[in-house]
């Protein structure tokens, strides 16, 4: 996925002024494989980051000590270690007076997935239940499976991405296992195999792309090569919603995440997400979230650092 990857050393990217840093998979070599693993030490500082952003890759990180609290979007999870967390492409997230934190870190981008696409899939689920807190048993399965994927990463033998592949496949099978909070078990699977559920699959990774807020649901049919009808009919049955409730729910979660990690207006934060009047923005979003954004950004307002204003301060 261009764009996604580049060479050590290579600053983080903005792509528009006033939004979160973008980060980018950093590689060793030029034609390396766009995935990384290590401690949170070896990743480097970045993995720590206290300041919203987004990545362009997918981070799981097995956290093994430290306080402070883990900010994904809406969510906070206080650190007790030991925990399991899954964050997505896009996601806005940061680790909040975090202290003593240390763990394992994983690093891919979606083009890795090559010998398991079905694992996109898995990851979105993953994404709706993203933060593990780890029984003992649950925990040495974790750190032993963390750390063959970093002793394989680390040497780089012959055929290392297919063994990195297949161990990444078992560490998402496995926390996929794992139950959420409230949950006696697993997940229910996904949708069946078959074109509907590949059309569903296609739609949900469109909509889950920065600055795909503002598509419609005949936009994305023809991105994806199929009629309105036909995306409607293969969205309920994989989702039970049809496309319209799904793309206002993910221009909702965008407008959310950029109220609270931005220093943005509302004006700024509406055409961000493709609302060319600001008051109609505004019915829309409390139409969506019962809060005007005004009232949503101050009921959240942790007084996280402005990325709009350069300035420095004193």
């Amino acid at each position: 996925m261009r764009g996604t990857t580049v060479l050590p050393g290579t600053p983080c990217a903005a792509p528009k002024a006033g939004d979160p840093p973008m980060h980018r998979l950093e590689l060793r070599l030029p034609d390396d494989v766009p995935f990384a693993a290590g401690s949170f030490d070896a990743v480097g500082p970045l993995s720590r980051a206290a300041f919203p952003h987004r990545h362009t890759f997918h981070e799981i990180v097995h956290v093994t000590s430290g306080t402070g609290t883990h900010v994904v979007d809406l969510a906070r999870w206080p650190l007790s270690p030991p925990h399991l967390g899954v964050v997505l492409p896009g996601q806005v997230h940061r680790w909040e007076d975090a202290e003593g934190l240390d763990g394992t870190v994983v690093l891919f981008t979606e083009d890795f997935l090559l010998d398991h696409p079905g694992d996109r899939d898995l990851l979105r689920r993953l994404g709706e239940r993203p933060w593990h807190t780890l029984d003992g048993p649950t925990h040495a399965r974790t750190a032993r499976l963390m750390a063959e994927l970093v002793e394989e990463y680390r040497h780089g033998a012959d055929g290392f991405a297919t063994v990195l592949r297949s161990l990444l496949h078992v560490l998402l099978v496995r926390t996929a296992r794992l139950p959420g909070p409230g949950q006696a078990g697993p997940p229910p699977a996904g949708p069946p195999p078959g074109r509907t559920a590949a059309v569903a699959e296609e739609f949900a990774r469109l909509t889950a792309r920065t600055g795909a807020e503002g598509r419609t649901v005949r936009e994305c049919a023809e991105l994806i090569g199929v009629t309105p009808g036909y995306l409607t009919e293969a969205v309920r049955a994989a989702t039970g919603r049809t496309p319209g409730d799904l793309l206002r729910a993910a221009r909702t979660r965008e407008a959310q995440r950029l109220l609270i990690g931005t220093g943005l207006s509302i004006r700024q934060v509406a055409a961000r997400v493709g609302f060319d009047d600001p008051a109609y923005f505004c019915r829309f979003f409390r139409r969506e979230t019962g809060r005007s954004p005004g009232d949503f950004r101050k009921h959240h307002d942790r007084r996280a650092p402005s990325l709009e204003d350069d300035r420095p301060r004193p």
